[in-house]
């Protein structure tokens, strides 16, 4: 069984995107370069990862996304800014 993630990534807009995958490095790079990244990013490229979360499996994954898309920008902000927080205090 694999690991999953949900993750952040902000646009050269600056607009924010959240996204599922079991392969965080590859789905960026699609993202990026690929074909296989989302329409939304097609055209807001580059991409660059601002937060992940890791989940146990692919149902509470799909859960969190649902979560954290119905989030403002603000609050998406704030988590990343908190997830920050508690990796620099973990040091």
């Amino acid at each position: 069984m694999g690991s999953y993630y949900v993750y952040i990534v902000e646009c050269s807009d600056k607009t924010l995107y959240t996204g599922w995958t079991n392969n965080i490095e590859k789905r960026i790079k699609e993202h990026n370069n690929g074909k296989n990244g989302a329409k939304y990013t097609r055209g807001r490229r580059p991409v660059k990862l601002i937060y992940r979360e890791r989940c146990v499996n692919l149902s509470d994954a799909l859960k969190r996304e649902a979560m954290i898309k119905k989030l403002s920008r603000k609050q998406k902000l704030l988590l990343v800014k908190n997830k920050c927080d508690n990796m620099a205090r973990n040091k």
